[in-house]
């Protein structure tokens, strides 16, 4: 462990998780005809931001994983923390599924506002064991409910959904 509290193998391995789900979203953040005419409101960040905000939130999460996980005293606690984050995960590369592969903002709504709620239970489950690990995910916190803003908007900018 470093004195920062960061046991280095387990930080390895929440990086590659990371790394794993930013990637998976990635692949599937490619925007088809349908995705590129969406309408969008004129406060959307602009495109160049995403990458680069992104960046820095999976290396807080990253961060905040492995302190809680060093923080945690059993393998239970780190078993619930694997399940959280393993949920958290699979809701992120969701939303870019539903929203450009699906190309259906509106499932892709629901899936935010369920990625919203998996974040706060993330923050939960670390706070007793780190208030730090905690404080760390509230810019993904606060960076999704702009990104849950934005998709109600191009929900209702662009709604009825489901027709060819």
């Amino acid at each position: 462990m470093t004195r920062a509290g960061l046991e280095w193998p387990v930080l390895l391995v929440a990086a590659a998780a990371a790394i794993l789900v930013a990637l998976a979203g990635g692949l599937l953040t490619v925007a088809g005809p349908r995705s590129r005419a969406l309408r969008r409101p004129a406060w959307r960040p602009p495109d160049w931001a995403f990458g680069p905000i992104w960046a820095v939130i999976f290396a807080l999460i990253t961060v905040s994983g492995t302190l809680a996980w060093s923080a945690a005293a059993d393998a239970g606690g780190r078993a619930t923390l694997v399940a959280a984050y393993a949920v958290n995960g699979v809701l992120n590369i969701a939303w870019s599924g539903l929203f450009f592969r699906a190309e259906r903002p509106d499932w892709a709504l629901v899936d935010i506002v369920l990625l919203g709620l998996s974040i706060v239970g993330l923050i939960l489950a670390s706070l007793p064991l780190s208030p730090k690990a905690a404080l760390l995910l509230l810019p993904y916190l606060g960076w999704v409910g702009v990104a849950a803003c934005l998709n109600l908007a191009i929900v209702r900018l662009n709604r009825p959904f489901g027709r060819a």
